[in-house]
């Protein structure tokens, strides 16, 4: 039946090329799926890459209902994103925190356009043609912001939409509920289903529903009524008129789990017996409460998300989740005056949109499907210390720790780098130049991640010359090249075409607290380049590194940080990053922000307390010709210390 199957299918293609839904089933039929399972692969991905499809199949290979022709449940959402969203999340956060989980954490930020709906999985194509045919028709009809009021009762705490700016909303989404439902809702094209199954006839519509109620985006539902200050006085930190782009995005669900709790896997666990399920950390499981009546205490019976399988797993290996973590999302629209839908189609990384060629902006979710958007740009300066510096774990003497007696460099500590990068004028200058430790390494590579997740569009990075500022550096431009404005090679091109590190000289910190009393000997732009660092050999500094003079008076410091983020900030068009020192973050940005230095006592106590990667962003407040200080793009990083252990001292004692 198989056979039979791919030949009617690849029949039935040959009229549809021009999709690129169509591309995606032929590469799963031409791997020996059978096309109603790869079908259902596509709709349970997001019809977001054959391969991603495929690795979905395999996960699945044991899962019962691989054959059961249910199809998916999907919605349509208005999304916010960008710094409404962004403090939106904040909310979520805080009102979590201080007043445990409500409904609306089950869901991000959103108005509901249309509300769930199934269609087969033959036809979600037609829901993105439809989107896409709609949005197109909307485009230039959209409010260019959205009017929301704050509204609240004692089981209720949201934003509902100006009636004006509603009327096109609802518009919007009748005209893609109507569009949908006769795309999706005939077969006259296509193959019936009688064809594919040989079953017999069996036509199912996709009946699209749009919102009839007032338009509102849910902050808070069904909380204690005593929190209902506490969530009023949180929600009151939104600014409701904050920049933002709003995105229709279509999200789809099992709808065999509707209702169901959500947990996620903390830990790993192996099964012992066989009816017990195989959890990998990070697994989310569906669990119905209704069903965990019989089963022993601190287990519970459930439906992985992952595999499909159904078994025993340990309650305490596992956290709530969110509903929507198991969501997928499908296609989004942007409505800016130059965006569009952006296909999540691998195969077509540059559409052109209201006459512009849109490039994809890569995320790492493997829920989530690829977004094209434009980046809103503004300015902005984000200021960051190094990683942790391998003198400040194993001291000042760490350099005589690591030498044999010829010289050579050995790692006397895991925590020690693997190696050291080769200098012209000797290891031991690494001394006062000391790099990053090996746990320096992993917090830069781990902030770089997150700083990946945010999309910050930082245009360039300017570094001090000390080589554990330029490996933090490397380790953010590295582990996040879809960061950038360069956005040539974010569509797939070369990677030659990532960011510089623009070595400043000027914004290494305070010589006065050089320990030897004199610069240290940096490492040579030459050098540094041919130890795989990404240098800007083009860059002229502000602040030569000749000029540096040892032990500084602090008014020399304070002047020379004040023209060096000035002349700085008169190139920047969008966001740059400064990697430098704990001292960075007050001297880099109290000039921008139009405030006097501090007393130089209280400057050497607030720096004392910056750790490893701290973090400040100021934003360019164009209107009023400010500039003002706000939350950075990502969290701070929060670990503890391990000392050195060893085995033979306490272990073998009696």
């Amino acid at each position: 039946m198989a056979v039979a199957e791919t030949q009617l299918y690849s029949k039935v293609l040959n009229k549809v090329k021009n999709r690129s839904t169509c591309a995606l089933l032929e590469s799963l039929l031409s791997m020996g799926f059978p096309a109603h399972i790869a079908q259902k692969a596509l709709a349970a991905t997001g019809h977001k890459t054959a391969d991603e499809a495929s690795k979905w199949l395999h996960s699945h290979c044991n899962d019962p209902s691989l054959d059961d022709p249910i199809p998916q449940e999907y919605a349509l959402y208005l999304c916010p994103t960008g710094p409404l969203h962004d403090k939106l999340q904040e909310f979520w956060k805080e009102s979590k925190n201080q007043c445990a989980r409500n409904k609306a954490h089950e869901i991000f930020p959103h108005i509901t356009l249309c509300d769930f709906f199934t269609c087969e999985d033959r036809k979600v194509e037609f829901l993105h043609e439809a989107l896409k045919k709609v949005g197109d028709r909307f485009l230039n009809l959209f409010p260019p912001a959205i009017s929301l009021s704050l509204h609240s009762s004692v089981s209720y705490l949201g934003f509902f939409m100006n009636d004006a700016h509603a009327n096109v909303i609802k518009e919007f989404a009748v005209a893609f509920a109507t569009e949908a439902s006769i795309l999706a809702g005939t077969l006259s094209w296509f193959v019936t289903e009688s064809q594919i199954s040989l079953q017999g006839p069996v036509l199912r519509n996709c009946r699209v529903k749009p919102c009839t109620k007032q338009l509102h985006l849910t902050l808070a539902h069904k909380f204690y009524p005593h929190h209902q200050k506490t969530l009023e006085q949180l929600a009151k930190s939104i600014n409701p008129g904050q920049s933002c782009l709003w995105t229709a995005a279509l999200y789809s669900r099992d709808m065999r789990f509707v209702n169901y709790q959500i947990l996620q896997a903390l830990f790993q666990y192996k099964p012992q017996n066989i009816d017990e399920l195989m959890l990998n950390t990070g697994d989310l499981i569906y669990v119905d409460r209704s069903q965990q009546s019989d089963v022993s205490d601190g287990w519970v019976i459930g439906t992985s998300h992952r595999t499909g399988c159904r078994g025993f797993l340990p309650e305490n290996y596992t956290e709530k989740a969110n509903e929507s973590d198991t969501w997928v999302k499908h296609r989004e629209y942007t409505f800016t005056p130059a965006s569009g839908l952006l296909p999540k189609n691998e195969n077509e990384p540059r559409r052109k949109l209201n006459g512009e060629v849109h490039i994809p902006v890569m995320t790492k979710s493997v829920t989530q499907t690829l977004a094209f958007q434009t980046v809103a740009l503004r300015r902005g300066l984000l200021v960051m210390r190094h990683g942790e510096r391998v003198d400040h774990v194993f001291g000042k003497s760490w350099i005589q720790q690591c030498l044999t007696a010829d010289g050579k460099y050995h790692r006397a500590d895991l925590n020690f780098p693997a190696s050291l990068p080769k200098r012209r004028d000797g290891i031991k200058h690494f001394e006062y130049d000391p790099p990053l430790s090996c746990c320096g390494v992993f917090q830069s590579r781990l902030v770089g991640e997150a700083l990946l997740e945010k999309q910050e569009a930082v245009s360039r990075v300017y570094c001090s010359p000390a080589l554990r500022c330029i490996q933090t550096a490397k380790l953010k431009v590295l582990n996040a090249p879809f960061l950038f404005l360069n956005l040539l090679f974010i569509a797939g091109l070369k990677l030659e075409q990532k960011i510089k590190i623009r070595v400043e000289p000027g914004l290494f910190e305070w010589t006065k607290w050089e320990a030897n009393k004199i610069i240290p000997s940096f490492m040579a732009l030459t050098e540094l380049t041919e130890a795989t660092y990404n240098i800007d050999p083009s860059y002229r500094c502000t602040f030569p590194l000749s000029s540096l003079v040892p032990s500084e008076s602090y008014e020399e410091y304070v002047s020379r940080c004040s023209a060096v983020i000035k002349q700085i900030l008169s190139d920047c068009t969008s966001i740059i990053l400064i990697v430098g020192h704990g001292s960075s973050l007050d001297s880099f940005t109290r000039p921008v922000l139009g405030l006097p230095a501090r007393d130089s006592n209280d400057f050497a106590s607030l720096v004392r307390k910056i750790p490893s990667l701290g973090m400040c962003f100021c934003e360019e407040l164009k209107e009023e010709n400010r500039w003002q200080m706000i939350n950075p793009p990502v969290k701070t990083l929060t670990h503890g210390s391990n000392a050195a252990f060893n085995w033979r001292n306490g272990i073998l004692d009696s």
